[in-house]
């Protein structure tokens, strides 16, 4: 059965894949903590500012992510992972980019009592 936490958190992906897709900066900006790090596919650390930088001017182009395998535990009332497998295509930098990849989030409860992503590492999957 799932917990209210599960299907909160489960919203809160879906938000946030729908606004990757879109670049909406501003959805984003709400759904990322302000100290979030997110160690990328290649090991690199990457701030909310540059993400949103990237979403923002265009270098980062999501045209499709499929979910799969998503997995979502609750740590406790105001924190829970995730693990889900996409199948991601886009661009960056002009570049096409697309692969498989497992995502780790830790999504927290904010003080104002939304979720937000507060770390996240994406794993290049064969």
């Amino acid at each position: 059965m799932t917990t209210p936490i599960e299907t909160a958190v489960q919203n809160a992906e879906e938000a946030l894949r729908s606004a990757m897709l879109r670049s909406d900066v501003d959805a984003l900006d709400h759904l990322l903590a302000p100290t979030l790090f997110f160690t990328n596919h290649l090991g690199l650390i990457v701030s909310k500012e540059e993400d949103l930088d990237a979403h923002a001017s265009g270098a980062l182009k999501i045209d499709e992510i499929v979910p799969s395998e998503m997995r979502i535990t609750s740590l406790c009332d105001t924190v829970a992972t995730v693990s889900v497998r996409v199948s991601l295509a886009g661009s960056y930098g002009g570049e096409p980019a697309s692969g498989d990849f497992r995502f780790t989030r830790v999504w927290a409860l904010s003080e104002s009592g939304h979720w937000q992503v507060v770390t996240a590492h994406a794993t290049l999957t064969q």
